[in-house]
């Protein structure tokens, strides 16, 4: 159908970041920034010039506590591939390579495909002051619902309906309330995951999320994804290692 979104080329490679319990917030976030994210992007430029498989965009999601202080997940890392990256047997960080590493739990690569709905440029000035990447950027409020499963259901139809009927639904709220971006991510293999799926819905400020509230309608959405855990997560900043 013409009005379902074309997908991105290759895979969008995630990575759900949860800091041990002995690491602050802000530690995390000091040594994902200035240990970790300058690390991935020379490893991805040499790769890149070898002519080897690398990544061609990186960025990374800091999520904000929710209501009760707390953060079920503290951010999310996006690598955007040619092709999806296999299952390592082991995750990310055992054994740690960097200091962000030895201060986050282990993580998994969860394979996605990608589809931007709504497609607002986002500022991705380098930085002038310092090397230029990795940089910051803010100024909107990003939800990000990670998206759970009922159990037993057909994913096919599951992502059917999402696409056909559910994109259409939330693009029309987000024109009329003033959202600015929306992308959605479907799992490459969604029995192995713990989501089956990532929507991404970008607003000038807050007035504009509560307005999507307040105006979004059913659309049978609640037939395939399960309330008990989906998460929905609040953030006003990203970090950018590879525009």
């Amino acid at each position: 159908m013409s009005n379902i979104p074309a997908a991105t080329a290759g895979a969008k490679m995630l990575f759900l970041i949860k800091r041990k319990p002995a690491t602050s917030r802000e530690e995390l976030v000091a040594h994902w920034f200035a240990n970790h994210m300058p690390g991935v992007i020379e490893s991805q430029q040499q790769n890149k010039a070898a002519n080897r498989l690398h990544a061609w965009r990186y960025i990374a999601t800091l999520f904000d506590a929710d209501k009760s202080g707390l953060h079920p997940w503290d951010g999310i890392a996006q690598l955007w591939w040619d092709r999806p990256l296999p299952k390592p047997q082991q995750p990310f960080g055992d054994p740690a390579r960097d200091t962000f590493q030895a201060k986050a739990e282990p993580y998994w690569p969860w394979a996605t495909r990608e589809y931007v709905v709504m497609d607002a440029d986002l500022p991705a000035a380098p930085n002038t002051l310092n090397e230029p990447f990795p940089m910051t950027r803010s100024g909107f409020l990003k939800i990000t619902f990670l998206v759970a499963a009922r159990d037993g259901i057909d994913h096919d139809a599951f992502f059917k309906h999402w696409l056909e009927v559910h994109v259409p639904n939330v693009t029309s709220v987000m024109q009329q309330v003033g959202g600015t971006r929306y992308v959605v991510s479907h799992s490459l293999q969604p029995a192995d995951e713990t989501f089956a799926g990532m929507a991404e819905l970008y607003f000038p400020d807050a007035d504009g999320w509560r307005q999507y509230r307040q105006t979004i309608q059913p659309d049978g959405m609640e037939a395939y994804a399960a309330d008990q855990g989906t998460l929905v997560l609040r953030a006003h900043t990203e970090m950018v290692g590879i525009p």
